[in-house]
């Protein structure tokens, strides 16, 4: 360890750990504060770089590794309600994080509803790697899965309506006018029930409220998968051979 990095250290141990008497009478009568920037002209420590070289290296082999193959760019920004891309990700929770709801409560995901600003890059052309699902998904969001209501299902309509957007879906079918009006929606192939509750899988950060997704207050129930989005991309690309990600009809306006 660096000489002045231990002498620094060691008196900043000493001053915290001394004990003053009479601290009930102590006030804080000023602060002072620095903004140090970190950027290139923070010289690194030689001896720190050289311990730390083969653990790098071998992260750096683990991400870049081929897991499987891309045949075509995948980009959030080449549809209108639904791309290849979003529909990719949105069938990869429905595909991991259910046999894991299932196994948990006994009962099969309906849905899922992710968001296009979780989409952090493309998905170029070629191999794909662990270092890919980190680009697409460099967030720690874990899937959950809320239990909603056929009327809260409903609301979520309405927020897709004024959305506009070509959030990411699964298990769902909706058909919009060209003022993107839901004209016709049915999840598994079935007419929504507003006496019928659904399984809608999504990330924590939308539960939360993220984009504005207020319909997910107060769900009848939450089911944690204790799965994070990320983690079910590396899965799902290390068993398939070649992505297949298409551009399909679960989501158009005629």
């Amino acid at each position: 360890m660096n000489t002045k990095l231990f002498i620094t250290l060691a008196l900043s141990t000493l001053l915290v750990s001394c004990k003053v008497s009479n601290s009930d009478n102590l006030k804080l009568s000023e602060t002072d504060s620095e903004r140090i920037a970190i950027d290139e002209t923070i010289k690194g420590d030689k001896e720190i770089e050289e311990f730390i070289a083969p653990f790098k290296e071998h992260l750096n082999a683990t991400l870049d590794s081929v897991i499987a193959f891309n045949p075509k760019l995948l980009s959030k920004n080449d549809g209108d309600l639904n791309t290849a891309i979003g529909n990719l990700m949105a069938d990869i929770v429905m595909i991991q994080a259910n046999p894991v709801i299932k196994k948990r409560t006994g009962k099969d995901i309906d849905m899922v509803l992710l968001n296009k600003g979780g989409i952090r890059s493309e998905l170029p052309e070629g191999g794909v790697t662990a270092r890919s699902a980190y680009n697409l998904m460099p967030f720690e969001n874990e899937i959950v899965v809320a239990e909603l209501s056929g009327k809260q299902i409903k609301k979520m309509l309405k927020y897709l309506e004024k959305a506009k957007s070509a959030h990411p879906v699964s298990g769902i079918k909706i058909v919009a006018d060209k003022n993107y009006k839901t004209i016709k929606a049915t999840i598994q192939g079935k007419e929504i029930d507003e006496n019928e509750t659904y399984l809608v899988a999504t990330s924590d950060y939308l539960l939360n409220g993220g984009d504005n997704m207020n319909f997910f207050k107060d769900p009848v129930n939450i089911y944690g998968a204790d799965y994070k989005i990320r983690n079910a991309l590396i899965d799902y690309f290390t068993k398939v051979d070649t992505i297949k990600a298409e551009i399909d009809d679960r989501y158009i306006r005629e």
